[in-house]
């Protein structure tokens, strides 16, 4: 599910904005935060279909997506990401599915 007000639950959230917009192998250390950020997708979208030229941002800096643009321009990386993502979540989900009618199955006959 897609999150619309994702700054709120972002891992950054109380980082400060110096600690963010970092340069070089600092830029490691703050797609280290992004890792587990439960918003992670969000925030990508906005910064690629905002094109922010500068941060880290969806654990990706700003020569990333500006590489990412280049080789795939899109006009809304939102729909692009909320549509992996829930292509991804249908191929997590169906084998639990498939579990779940075996055990069915197996408990009738």
């Amino acid at each position: 599910m897609w999150v619309e007000d994702w700054t709120t639950v972002a891992a950054c959230r109380k980082a400060q904005p110096d600690e963010l917009f970092v340069r070089g192998a600092e830029q490691n250390k703050v797609k280290q935060v992004c890792s587990g950020c439960p918003v992670r997708t969000e925030c990508l979208a906005e910064a690629l279909d905002n094109q922010i030229e500068w941060g880290v941002w969806g654990g990706m800096t700003e020569r990333e997506r500006r590489a990412l643009l280049r080789r795939r321009p899109a006009k809304s990386w939102r729909a692009v990401l909320e549509t992996a993502r829930a292509q991804h979540e249908q191929v997590a989900v169906a084998p639990l599915e498939l579990v779940d009618a075996d055990a069915e199955v197996a408990q009738v006959g």
